[in-house]
């Protein structure tokens, strides 16, 4: 017996197939949405730690940058102790100065001269007195620029004819009033000497106002020197 199949099998199979499409379409944009949703994360995950590193960076750049003005200061701290320990170190090496220059003075100024006035600015001397003729003022600068061991370079500033007493009086005498300059030597001792340890600011500034009035206060009230 033949059996014949009336159903619409061909419109059957052609929505079985749309179906089909119609869910493999669905399936496959919401693969395509699930992807793009984990890139998106994946991307915006990258950028959140970029953030992150970017801003680690950013802090130390400025934790160096603070650094590097301490150091800055500390140098400049440095510099300030270094200037203020070979200021020290000057004034203890120029005590003594002023009691050696006058111990010289009374050794090495010849007979004849009378040194009335010693005055000190910075390194240099300048002397003021009379002698009994000009010879003896060229024997004061050989002794200055050859004996002493504390002066070099003695240069005469003036020298003049002057009279001793009142003119008409019997014991009036002729004298020569003269200036001679003359530079402090700086002593070698002081150039080989190892640097001394730092000192603070208070104990340097003390010190070197202390060291700086009693020189200046020694060749301020040196007294005439007669030979």
């Amino acid at each position: 017996m033949i059996r014949i199949n009336l159903l619409p099998h061909r419109e059957m199979r052609r929505e079985r197939r749309k179906k089909d499409f119609v869910g493999l379409l669905a399936l496959t944009g919401a693969a395509g949405v699930a992807i793009a949703i984990a890139v998106a994360v994946a991307i915006g995950n990258q950028i959140d730690a970029q953030l992150a590193r970017n801003a680690f960076i950013k802090a130390e750049n400025d934790n160096l940058d603070a650094q590097i003005k301490e150091i800055a200061l500390l140098r400049q701290e440095v510099e300030a102790l270094r200037a203020r320990q070979l200021a020290v170190e000057n004034l203890q090496r120029d005590r003594t100065l002023p009691v050696q220059v006058m111990d010289e003075l009374v050794k090495f100024t010849p007979e004849g001269i009378q040194l009335r006035k010693l005055k000190q600015e910075g390194r240099t001397v300048t002397l003021t007195g009379m002698s009994q003729s000009n010879e003896k003022v060229s024997v004061l600068l050989r002794s200055l620029g050859q004996e002493m061991q504390s002066l070099e370079r003695p240069e005469l500033i003036e020298i003049k004819a002057a009279t001793l007493g009142k003119p008409d009086a019997k014991d009036a005498r002729r004298v020569f009033e003269f200036s001679v300059r003359a530079t402090i030597k700086a002593p070698a001792a002081a150039e080989a000497q190892p640097p001394a340890r730092p000192v603070a600011a208070g104990a340097a500034s003390t010190a070197a106002s202390t060291a700086a009035a009693a020189g200046s206060q020694a060749l301020a009230s040196a007294t005439p020197v007669n030979r």
